[in-house]
């Protein structure tokens, strides 16, 4: 059994490859994506955590945490369409303008 370093040493890379996506990518479903990676590194570390303490906590907050991250998708894809309907582009330097 790997150690609570290497798990959590990959949950970092997975965020800090999620933090690059959001910074560095210009399409809006790639931003998505990496805010995505980023709530599962999170959700690696809850379980490791938890299993290294040996409860099921971890666990459980996960479960909550997919779940938000399920709305967010549904939602943030619904935006990004209708976005997408209005503007013809992805670019998000173009939906500076709160204004239709």
């Amino acid at each position: 059994m790997p150690p609570l370093t290497h798990y959590l040493a990959l949950s970092a890379m997975l965020f800090a490859i999620g933090t690059m996506g959001v910074f560095l990518r210009r399409n809006v479903i790639t931003i998505l994506l990496s805010i995505e990676i980023m709530l599962n590194a999170v959700n690696l570390s809850f379980v490791a955590f938890g299993r290294y303490l040996g409860t099921i906590d971890g666990q459980i907050i996960v479960f909550f945490v997919i779940t938000v991250a399920a709305a967010e998708a549904a939602v943030g894809l619904a935006l990004v369409i209708a976005l997408f309907r209005h503007r013809e582009t992805l670019n998000p330097d173009a939906f500076t303008s709160l204004r239709w």
